[in-house]
């Protein structure tokens, strides 16, 4: 790969970066939104440096052949773009992670007649709410469908990050009392949750359960993760 070729894939991959942070929210498949500015600057850095290393005098220096392979990413975002994280991989049946931020927290009072509540709420007032606040209310959800191996039963599914998709959980509400949608299809579930039976699994081994009154297939948000 000699020079000209190097400075040609720089330009074609700060072009890609500040494509799908500036013209498109694509970004919010890989990040969470705080980073926006951050892959701006270094799209544009990484611009700049290959235009001007295309008008910097050639001076027959090649690259090891195998930077090549650099241009896969370049390939990845202009051509195929990988959606956010989906059901794929949050099929597991195993004990679903805790949310990042859950701990014993005192949760307000729930008012509303049907409150919309994220999924990392609705599992830690389910896990760690002593007051059972939860218990005879109303929540909306909004996930995608996860199919369950278990006998009428799926779940309602939203991924959690800290900084990127590299470090996705998969959050996971069991939902009973109505037919599942297609697989990966985003919705807004209501219902009420289902409070664990006496001498069952200890909180937090098993997803909780959400008896429900109403399924509603919607476009993907714009902000997949939580």
């Amino acid at each position: 790969m000699n020079r000209l070729t190097q400075n040609l894939l720089l330009v074609l991959l700060g072009g890609a970066v500040l494509r799908i942070t500036t013209v498109s929210t694509e970004y919010l498949n890989y990040v969470k939104p705080g980073f926006r500015y951050l892959l701006i600057a270094a799209g544009a850095v990484v611009l700049v440096l290959g235009l001007a290393g295309l008008f910097k005098k050639e001076d027959g220096h090649r690259g090891p052949g195998v930077a090549w392979l650099l241009t896969l990413p370049v390939f990845a975002i202009f051509l195929i773009a990988p959606p956010p994280l989906g059901s794929y991989a949050a099929r597991s049946e195993d004990v679903p992670a805790r949310p990042v931020s859950t701990a014993l927290t005192a949760y307000p009072p729930l008012t509303q007649p049907v409150t919309p509540m994220t999924m990392e709420e609705f599992l830690g007032r389910a896990w760690g709410d002593p007051t059972k606040s939860l218990a005879g209310k109303q929540v909306r959800l909004t996930g995608f469908v996860v199919p369950s191996a278990k006998k009428g039963r799926w779940y309602v599914a939203r991924m959690q990050i800290a900084c990127c998709a590299a470090d996705a959980v998969a959050l996971k509400v069991a939902v009973l009392g109505a037919p599942a949608p297609v697989e990966n299809q985003w919705i807004e579930v209501t219902g009420t949750w289902v409070p664990p039976k006496a001498g069952g699994p200890e909180p937090g081994t098993t997803a909780p359960e959400l008896e429900t009154t109403g399924v509603t297939e919607i476009p993907q948000p714009v902000e997949p993760y939580e």
